[in-house]
């Protein structure tokens, strides 16, 4: 992947820079693999904001991404590299010895015509599916599943890749983009390799109107809003939030603050929070 930048032509243009797209092979989608996805812009069932900052943005046609990679000892091959607007990552279209076809996400190096493979007895490819205990220590895998068979659900952004450090009984130590340390069931699979897209991070938005093109309205700070709309809100002029720390138009903390249950059932697999 690469940047294209732009030269300053118009305000909008002057730090904007967008993806080259160079990797993208096709631009219609596999119509077996795609379904409406209505957007309920940020709206509850009963009409209220739930989620504020949502709406308007460019319709979007969801695409069925393989997570669980359950097609064991069927040998696929990359067609094609395609967009997903759901995600930052790319997507690869594998047509499977048996006819059938799935998207993927698409790893770092992998190219058309490649061979992918999902089950126990794969080899240490990039792009492979593995049951964790089957793969090397150091060796770098995303798309991980928490629970066998559930499909993966952690390191699934454009860039990102755990690390296998340990193995040690029913469990495989890995560590996290976040630099957590936790432990995983040595039965739940994982893909080899590091995802796509690795410098999505350097793209510059450049103007207000492309955030409106992903669906994102405005925000505004609380400290000028009125004392009934933020607790920030209200004074003369500029004036300080007027509290000991920031808080949420709720009320609660914010910024810098846990919000982590203490007791939630996944903490007995941290090794070492992230930081």
């Amino acid at each position: 992947m690469a940047i294209r930048l732009y030269k300053s032509y118009t305000p909008g243009t002057r730090n904007r820079t967008v993806s080259t797209f160079s990797e993208i092979t096709t631009q219609k989608p596999e119509k077996r693999l795609i379904k409406k996805n209505h957007s309920p812009k940020g709206r509850n069932n009963r009409g209220i904001i739930t989620c504020r900052h949502r709406g308007g943005g460019h319709k979007k046609r969801y695409r069925l991404i393989d997570f669980k990679r359950n097609k064991y000892d069927v040998q696929g091959k990359v067609a094609t590299i395609e967009y997903d607007p759901y995600r930052n990552a790319r997507i690869a279209l594998i047509h499977y010895e048996d006819g059938d076809k799935k998207y993927i996400l698409h790893p770092r190096s992998l190219q058309i015509g490649n061979n992918v493979i999902s089950g126990s007895k794969a080899t240490i490819d990039v792009g492979n599916a593995l049951p964790l205990e089957k793969i090397p220590l150091g060796t770098a895998v995303h798309n991980i599943e928490l629970k066998e068979k559930k499909g993966g659900q952690i390191v699934r952004a454009a860039g990102t890749y755990a690390q296998i450090v340990a193995k040690e009984g029913d469990f495989v130590t890995l560590k996290l983009p976040s630099s957590e340390v936790r432990i995983v069931n040595k039965k739940c699979y994982a893909t080899v390799g590091q995802v796509g897209n690795i410098e999505c991070n350097n793209i510059t938005i450049g103007k207000a109107g492309r955030k409106r093109w992903l669906g994102k309205r405005p925000t505004v700070r609380g400290v000028v809003m009125n004392p009934i709309d933020h607790p920030h809100g209200g004074g003369e002029g500029r004036s300080p939030i007027g509290k000991p720390r920031p808080v949420t138009p709720w009320g609660k903390p914010a910024l810098g603050q846990k919000t982590r249950k203490k007791r939630k059932y996944s903490n007995k697999y941290i090794l070492r929070r992230r930081k």
